[in-house]
């Protein structure tokens, strides 16, 4: 299904605004991903400034995830669309929302980075965590580019990722717990490693919310709380 499909409708204007929401939407995406790589870099090089800089601009996400919203409900009380342009608005909905929450475990993880500073613990912890917040960037990228093209096939290929994230988060965590067997004193300097290693492995949920939300744009399927399996199954029969 092609973007001329997706915003052909009756209505110039009712074209417009659709593509004006969509158009929003990605460019919080960016941001929000923004936010992302300067608060692992914060984390992993220990520069505070960068950390206390996605805190000071995790307002810019809100506001622009308040704006989108306020769009969306203009839409649907004026235009009161049905279908496809239902859901399409649906999705932008759901979709900032969870743009907005991966701001927020952005801005956890910068946090944990200037509590940390330029801890000198071990650098293998700071290794693990970068690889997951390596994987971590990159499926939300391609959420997000699977968003914008309303891709099935790369909407399913990004829901896999997210196992790859799990994984990962579990390696991050066996590490940690016996870093802090073998040294009790490095125990609050783990812990918020471990924070910083939840919050990523919730971005990968998150990620793989959008990429769920595309499958029901496209196929009219709501196929959240379903395994990978079903959802194949589901793409296959339709």
């Amino acid at each position: 299904m092609s973007q001329s499909d997706l915003l052909h409708h009756y209505s110039q204007q009712f074209n417009q605004e659709l593509e004006e929401i969509r158009t929003n939407v990605l460019a919080m995406g960016g941001l929000v991903e923004q936010q992302l790589e300067e608060a692992l870099r914060a984390l992993v090089s220990g520069d505070v400034g960068h950390g206390e800089r996605v805190v000071a601009n995790d307002y810019q996400v809100n506001a622009l995830d308040v704006q989108i919203d306020e769009r969306c409900t203009v839409i649907l009380a004026r235009r009161q669309p049905t279908a496809s342009d239902l859901r399409l608005v649906l999705v932008v909905i759901k979709t900032t929302a969870d743009l907005e929450r991966i701001g927020d475990e952005a801005k956890r993880v910068a946090r944990m980075a200037i509590r940390l500073g330029t801890a000198d613990h071990s650098r293998g912890l700071f290794l693990e965590i970068e690889h997951l917040g390596t994987l971590v960037r990159g499926m939300l990228n391609k959420a997000l580019d699977t968003y914008a093209r309303m891709d099935v096939a790369a909407a399913l290929e990004v829901a896999k990722e997210d196992q790859r994230i799990d994984r990962e988060y579990e390696n991050v965590m066996r590490q940690a717990i016996t870093y802090m067997m073998e040294d009790p004193r490095s125990i609050p300097f783990v812990l918020d490693i471990i924070w910083s290693a939840r919050a990523l492995e919730r971005i990968g949920d998150r990620c793989r919310n959008i990429a769920e939300y595309v499958i029901y744009f496209v196929k009219g399927k709501d196929v959240r709380h379903t395994n990978l399996d079903q959802i194949e199954e589901e793409l296959i029969r339709r």
